[in-house]
């Protein structure tokens, strides 16, 4: 019995063309939603980490003011060790540890992760003030972004505790539930939070605003390989080698002079 060959089906140019315009169109449309969404994430972070927020971060100094009161930090050479060594062994790494767990546990939605890193960012506080600083921040983030920017993740932790809640933590739960990328809010928040730093001893040195934004530029490598060992750091690995800087914001509390909170 004679085989029956099927006939091969060929399109023509016209409809080869045709297909290869339409997946140009949909590549070019997929690029495009991939630079909408990076767009959108930037601005959020922009919105969110700027010295506008209401969070009230203008009034905190994580122990500088006492710091510099007493002759530790009193040059941009000197603030630049200092706030060097607050990112990689204090509360910068610890803060970026904390961020990255928090936001994997909110993107999974894993509400009993989450409730654990919300227990101890509040518990690893050094100081009463930087226990306040950290969670009058978080609350503040916590009540302006849920009325401007709501999303899920943020319901669900104002449910575990709308009072206790640090700061990098809300910050991280903001960003999963808006999918920015947790590197770059990661990144982000370590810039703002240096940022800040600097601010506060620009007032207080006093130093000068270009040497401000030197001091800035000279620890963006300090802020990287922060962010970098803490998104392959576990919660085991928290931990503060920064003695001088917890006993600053201790002293802080009796500080007869004071600008700042913390």
């Amino acid at each position: 019995m004679a085989s029956v060959r099927t006939p091969t089906i060929r399109s023509s140019p016209r409809e080869r063309g045709a297909n290869a315009a339409g997946k140009r169109e949909l590549n070019s449309q997929l690029r495009g939603d991939e630079q909408e969404g990076a767009s959108a994430a930037l601005y959020r972070l922009m919105a969110w980490l700027s010295p506008a927020y209401p969070v009230g971060a203008f009034a905190y100094s994580s122990g500088l003011e006492w710091a510099i009161e007493a002759g530790d930090v009193t040059s941009a050479e000197a603030l630049h060790g200092w706030l060097a060594t607050l990112l990689a062994d204090g509360a910068g790494f610890c803060d970026a540890v904390l961020f990255a767990h928090a936001y994997r546990a909110a993107e999974a939605g894993n509400d009993n992760a989450l409730a654990e890193v919300v227990e101890l960012a509040a518990a690893l506080a050094p100081s009463r003030e930087r226990f306040l600083e950290t969670t009058a921040q978080g609350r503040a983030f916590l009540n302006a972004t849920q009325a401007a920017w709501p999303c899920a993740t943020l319901d669900d932790l104002a449910k575990l505790s709308s009072d206790v809640l640090a700061y990098p933590v809300v910050v991280a739960v903001a960003a999963a539930g808006h999918s920015v990328p947790r590197g770059q809010a990661l990144a982000a928040y370590l810039q703002a939070l240096t940022a800040n730093w600097v601010s506060a001893a620009v007032r207080l040195i006093p130093l000068g605003q270009t040497d401000g934004q030197r001091a800035i530029a000279a620890l963006e490598q300090a802020i990287e390989a922060t962010a970098q060992r803490a998104l392959g750091a576990s919660l085991d690995d928290i931990g503060s080698g920064v003695f001088r800087a917890n006993i600053a914001s201790m002293r802080h509390e009796t500080q007869y002079t004071r600008l700042f909170r913390s």
